[in-house]
């Protein structure tokens, strides 16, 4: 550990990114050992004691603001407990540059915090190209994580493995102290918004919201934090409901502020597009009741229905025939009946979703050889599937053709129209396609 080498950026002039700064002074080196390496370790463990000593004593030549450089992965081992090979935790000792601020906010060493901040270090730098407002809600979102893989590997528990009060109170200390409440990272250009987003952090996005955050910030992909929040995917099938309950209160608290619910990033992607593509019912009921665009397409061609059609059943809620009611109620163009034999194929297991598209064209039309489609193992439900091959080439039912004219004559206003008449609530479930588990 004495050899453990590390750069100190002493002036502000210069370039903490390895160049010459406008003077053209070079970047100090030193060996990280006496003082060097007895602050490094004492902003690690949380020792304001330590920290507040040594800043003051005059000899160690140590600032607020000091930069170490941890590009060596050898030499810094003792202190990153081979995170890396988690692809988990954002630590910011694996970048090449930081500061102390970083490390101590990325901890949630409060303290130690106040203490640099008071001392002067800046909110705000950057040197390996995040701001300490970045990592620490980045830290918020790696414990997030790990708690949903309901297991943590013994050094994050001690260093990393921080309450949500912590790190709302690190966030709210480095704004109070002039951070950037929409400081860019370098490499994605994302807001601590996007971030929060990003993580499900509902508390930090209302903080952030609370002190001027824009809520429709870009980052170099034209996400917003609306879109951050609607593109997280679930770890795993036991993660669905806190996840989908965290995305939907974001949505609400962005929308509250004015986010445009319809903003499309680089790839004309929408947030309708992300909810429907993670089965997200209640987003997407969301957004469609914020009157977004239902059939918008993203520069694939792809609409909200698509890629609700498209996403990967074993990744999805329980219901995502949820989703496809949702947005053929809300006008979506049906899609082209030679592509439903694909559907079933895709979907055999889940036949609501066919009920729901079937009850939108006033015929069943599917070829003779459909019925192979429907595999030995989804046969307890023989009892949809036999009425839905009984109708191939049959008139549907009267009361079904009824239901049929209507929604194409109030196609353009459907949502609204229909919540609108004077109905028997049976009979409106029926027109906006209630499933009943059988096709007539």
């Amino acid at each position: 550990m004495n050899s453990l080498c590390a750069r100190l950026v002493e002036d502000p002039d210069k370039d903490p990114r390895g160049g010459p700064g406008p003077r053209g002074g070079p970047i100090v080196t030193r060996t990280a050992s006496g003082p060097t390496l007895e602050f490094w370790r004492a902003v690690l463990l949380g020792d304001v004691a330590s920290v507040s000593r040594l800043l003051a004593s005059p000899g160690s030549g140590l600032s607020p603001d000091v930069v170490f450089d941890t590009s060596d992965p050898e030499r810094w081992r003792e202190f990153r407990f081979n995170i890396r090979a988690l692809r988990l935790w954002s630590l910011t000792y694996v970048e090449e540059l930081t500061t102390p601020i970083h490390v101590a906010a990325n901890r949630g060493h409060e303290q130690v915090l106040q203490l640099l901040l008071n001392r002067g270090a800046q909110p705000d730098a950057a040197p390996g190209g995040r701001t300490a407002l970045h990592e620490k809600l980045l830290s918020g979102t790696a414990i997030n994580i790990l708690e949903h893989i309901g297991s943590f590997p013994f050094p994050l528990i001690s260093f990393g493995n921080r309450p949500s009060n912590s790190i709302a109170s690190c966030a709210e200390l480095l704004l109070r102290f002039g951070a950037s409440v929409d400081g860019r990272s370098e490499e994605g250009e994302e807001t601590p918004l996007h971030v929060a987003a990003r993580g499900g952090l509902v508390e930090l996005a209302a903080l952030l919201l609370r002190k001027g955050a824009c809520p429709d910030a870009r980052d170099a992909e034209g996400r917003t934090p609306l879109l951050a929040a609607c593109s997280v995917s679930f770890l795993s099938p036991t993660e669905v409901e806190e996840a989908t309950s965290r995305c939907l209160h974001l949505c609400h608290l962005l929308l509250s502020v004015g986010a445009d619910a319809d903003a499309a990033d680089h790839d004309r992607q929408r947030p309708l597009h992300l909810a429907c593509r993670r089965g997200n019912v209640a987003v997407a009921e969301l957004l469609l009741s914020q009157g977004v665009s239902v059939n918008a397409m993203d520069y694939g061609g792809h609409t909200a229905l698509h890629w609700a059609l498209q996403g990967p059943p074993a990744a999805l809620p329980c219901s995502p025939e949820q989703v496809v009611r949702a947005l053929l109620n809300h006008g979506a163009v049906r899609i082209w009946p030679g592509a439903l034999p694909k559907v079933l194929e895709r979907w055999c297991e889940f036949p609501r979703i066919i009920e729901v598209l079937m009850n939108t064209y006033s015929f069943v039309k599917l070829p003779g050889e459909a019925e192979d489609l429907i595999p030995p193992e989804v046969l307890k439900h023989q009892d949809f599937y036999s009425s839905l091959f009984a109708l191939v080439g049959r008139p549907r039912c009267l009361k079904h053709l009824s239901r049929h004219a209507l929604r194409s004559r109030l196609a353009g206003c459907l949502s609204q129209a229909l919540p609108q008449l004077p109905l028997p609530p049976s009979l409106l479930g029926y027109l906006q396609l209630d499933f009943e588990d059988i096709l007539y």
